[in-house]
């Protein structure tokens, strides 16, 4: 049985019924000091004594191709007020690239019974669709062409452009709209005089068919999809709190919200359409992803502020998306995995801006929880798309080993790894010839990674033995990290202070004579996250695979102790696979747990509270003299991926990973160790991972 997807929905804004002062708001910002909080809306006193509108938006889908749209507009203050709203509807403009393609065409339609307008959009290959509206409103047309004499100083091609309805309504233009009704853009203009404390509302449809009578069950249709979306969020957190419900909801409200189709053709983009780019735009930015070409509907970072895709940020995405939609979630897991995306030698992009930059190397792990939330669901995983997501992940996973272990030590690289608030300098610039940094989070990240393709191996050599060598392999180059990252070889020290029992970076000099970065954030945390547990369903069908775990008893590898050792067998008939053992867990959890240190009423800060005092850091080779501050909320450094705190000091998927390893440490250890106790305590209802439980 598949996932119900509700066909509903419902988004609110508040608009102030006054002016916003942007001129204000901009000389403000533009004088303030680093160390000034930002100049916000509600410090411009517009919101002042209610003087502001609430509107709801709320979506309901009769059919696949028929959506019902109502606007409540309520005023919130005490006097009667003006407001104008355009609902609008228009073609994404591709006939202006050159291509031999009709135009598509919005006109005016006769009205069916029940409707006061219509009008009908007509597409080559979308076919004819019909918006209906049931409230009177002035209907504006104009084309969705941009305003080339505005923008450029070049002639316009059409005197109806995609400016036209705020020329008209708040410079008062009346030429600039069709008069022949009819165009690529159009918008219904509504103006309302609304008494304080009174609503109005307007309703729309929108059909593929034509209605005889478009209104007619719209409120039967509205109450019918709110209790179905009622019925369906109550049972994906049976056991939760009215609290816990509200919460969950409007997050994966968001999560939904957030879909955006993107479009990007690299080499279109370098060569230009019908107005040729700068010559040095075929040397700029992405001009090495010319084979990418994106057209697909994402889920992004944030469809208003953020519509683009960005790697890792999507790999969680699709770990929330699961719980409502596991279909879309493992079609976003594979996207980036596709030809049209995945770089020929096997990187993954980064994000719009620079896809050559690097991610953290999550996509496995998230591809694994989407695979495990399908099984719950469904009672049975989807064998084929791990399959297929396991042999596009072994080019990424060559990529990660041949392109960020340079030096071939299995101490990886990667720069900014999308993570602020975790070092002294710029990772991602080059160091002084011949320095080199020898990342804890990187070579944690790529430890993840491994097992990650390990168990990915066990789960598909199940049913295909073949599988059980490539698992094998996956698993050596697990232990080649664990050996590289404890110090084991003749290649350097350990990137773990067994003095502090913290993972930190290292700084290696021209000589050979390394440095420690004494940083205690995310950094440390990260090879937690190198964490699995394989049962014997896991293991039956892989002889080989056992023998090796054998092998390595206590956690040897090339006559050093790397890792936990793997064939420690719990009373469920488990192993652990990890690159943290049960000594070292209690000292990490140390610091985690600490309030003066990491932990804080919501989750684990990025970076430890410990360097509100602890800041100098001394002089380090090649770098100079460095320092770090604890900041919480507000900056004074626009350090790249230093103490920028632009994520905030508590962020969320890096909880929610630390989370999920710490219950991979307690399903093993349970309660006999105590490590167990410790992690039993913080997933315990008074810890403060309880909010991460519903996924």
């Amino acid at each position: 049985m598949h996932c119900r997807v509700i066909a509903g929905c419902v988004i609110s804004i508040n608009i102030p019924n006054q002016s916003i002062p942007i001129h204000d708001w901009l000389r403000k910002t533009a004088i303030a000091a680093d160390s000034t909080p930002p100049f916000n809306l509600l410090d411009s006193a517009v919101f002042n004594e209610h003087r502001y509108w609430d509107v709801d938006v709320c979506y309901a889908k009769v059919s696949a191709n028929r959506i019902q749209i109502r606007i409540t507009l309520l005023n919130c203050s005490d006097e009667s007020a003006e407001l104008h709203l355009i609902p609008q509807l228009w073609f994404r403009n591709s006939w202006s690239w050159g291509d031999a393609i009709d135009k598509p065409k919005l006109h005016l339609d006769e009205p069916p019974v029940g409707a006061n307008w219509s009008v009908k959009a007509e597409h080559s290959e979308l076919g004819s669709y019909q918006l209906y509206g049931e409230q009177q409103a002035e209907l504006l047309f104009t084309e969705n062409e941009s305003n080339t004499e505005r923008l450029w100083g070049q002639p316009l091609s059409t005197p109806y452009v995609k400016d036209a309805f705020h020329r008209l309504i708040v410079n008062g233009e009346s030429t600039v709209i069709n008069p022949d009704r009819s165009g690529t853009k159009f918008g219904a203009w509504y103006r309302f005089k609304v008494g304080g404390d009174e609503t109005k509302k307007i309703d729309l449809v929108l059909s593929a068919d034509s209605l005889d009578h478009p209104f007619k069950e719209i409120e039967k249709v509205f109450a019918l999809r709110r209790s179905e979306a009622d019925i369906f969020y109550d049972e994906l957190l049976p056991e939760g709190g009215l609290e816990d419900h509200k919460i969950m909801r409007q997050a994966l409200a968001g999560m939904i919200w957030s879909k955006q189709f993107f479009h990007f053709d690299v080499q279109r983009w370098l060569m230009g359409d019908q107005q040729a780019p700068p010559a040095t735009r075929k040397g700029g930015r992405n001009h090495q992803w010319r084979h990418l070409r994106a057209a697909d509907i994402l889920s992004m970072p944030d469809a208003w502020e953020y519509p683009w895709f960005a790697a890792w940020d999507l790999a969680f995405h699709c770990v929330a998306l699961a719980l409502v939609d596991v279909d879309f979630a493992k079609q976003q897991i594979e996207v980036l995995l596709g030809e049209h995306y995945l770089h020929p030698n096997g990187q993954i992009p980064a994000y719009e801006w620079a896809f050559g930059d690097v991610n953290p190397p999550v996509h496995a792990w998230g591809a694994l929880k989407v695979y495990r939330a399908e099984r719950v669901q469904r009672g049975e995983g989807d064998r084929r798309y791990l399959q297929r997501i396991f042999h596009k992940l072994l080019l990424n996973y060559a990529w990660w080993i041949n392109r960020k272990d340079k030096q071939g030590q299995n101490l990886f690289e990667g720069g900014f790894l999308g993570l602020d608030n975790i070092s002294v300098f710029d990772r991602s610039k080059p160091l002084p010839p011949g320095h080199t940094v020898k990342q804890a989070d990187a070579t944690g990240w790529m430890a993840m990674f491994a097992l990650n393709m390990t168990v990915m191996a066990l789960e598909l050599a199940i049913e295909d033995n073949d599988y059980e060598n490539i698992a094998i392999q996956c698993y050596e180059q697990f232990l080649s990290i664990g050996k590289a990252i404890s110090g084991g070889d003749e290649n350097g020290p350990s990137l773990w202070d067994l003095d502090a029992g913290f993972f930190k970076d290292l700084l290696i000099t021209p000589d050979g004579s390394h440095h420690r970065i004494d940083v205690y954030s995310w950094v440390g945390l990260i090879p937690l996250f190198a964490t699995e547990v394989v049962d014997n369903r896991l293991l039956a069908n892989v002889p080989r695979f056992q023998q090796m775990l054998k092998k390595h008893k206590k956690g040897l590898f090339q006559g050093s102790y790397v890792c936990a050792c793997p064939d420690w067998e719990n009373d469920q008939g488990e192993h652990l696979l990890a690159l943290v053992d049960h000594t070292m867990l209690p000292r990490i959890l140390n610091p985690l747990l600490n309030e003066d240190e990491f932990l804080s009423p919501y989750g684990v800060r990025s970076l430890s509270k410990l360097h509100e005092h602890y800041q100098d850091l001394g002089d380090l080779p090649g770098i100079g003299q460095t320092g770090i501050g604890y900041l919480p909320g507000e900056s004074e450094s626009g350090l790249f991926g230093g103490n920028s705190n632009w994520r905030g000091p508590v962020w969320i998927p890096t909880n929610y990973a630390l989370v999920q390893a710490l219950e991979k440490f307690h399903r093993f250890l349970g309660n006999e160790a105590e490590a167990g106790d410790i992690v039993s305590i913080l997933l315990s209802p008074n810890g403060f991972a309880l909010g991460f439980n519903a996924l």
